[in-house]
């Protein structure tokens, strides 16, 4: 007999966590920038918390794009919901705008139903990796790990270069 995992929280439950965390870290990099302006902090400090935030932030965006997926948003909301990371404390308000909307409820879709979208291929994919917890997590963190990877190499606006010849 094979059991089968499941994830352990709900969509809303995770959405709102991480929207949560996202506005957190948030005041934690807001924090330690007035706080280097005033007070000298080293660069370290920053560093650390901007690593964080940072972290948080790419998985508030992949949080968003499964949640956004599983509970069939328009792509122009998913898109919101992600982009909505970037402004200081947006990402609250839209978890709570969608959550009284409704469009936070719901199960995890783990089997396909009559609904017509659930045939096609990227729906099929989708449920296979619900139905393993652990594949999607590792997929999901190498994602992220991946992203976080390319932002560090390219380093930040301010630093990089323009050839101008």
């Amino acid at each position: 007999m094979t059991r089968t995992r499941q994830i352990r929280f709900s969509p809303r439950q995770l959405f709102r966590f991480f929207a949560f965390s996202e506005a957190l870290t948030w005041t934690l990099l807001l924090g330690g920038l007035a706080y280097r302006a005033t007070f000298g902090a080293p660069p370290a400090l920053l560093t650390i918390v901007g690593g964080i935030h940072g972290a948080v932030f790419l998985g508030y965006g992949v949080v968003a794009a499964l949640v956004g997926v599983n509970n069939r948003w328009a792509i122009g909301r998913t898109i919101l919901g992600i982009a909505l990371a970037v402004i200081p404390y947006a990402t609250v308000p839209f978890e709570i705008r969608v959550d009284k909307a409704g469009q936070l409820a719901g199960t995890w879709r783990r089997t396909a139903t009559s609904d017509p979208r659930d045939a096609h291929w990227f729906d099929r994919l989708y449920r296979w990796f619900i139905n393993r917890p652990g594949m999607l997590t590792l997929a999901l963190l190498a994602v992220i790990v991946a992203i976080f990877m390319s932002l560090i190499l390219i380093g930040p606006p301010g630093g990089w270069q323009v050839d101008e010849g």
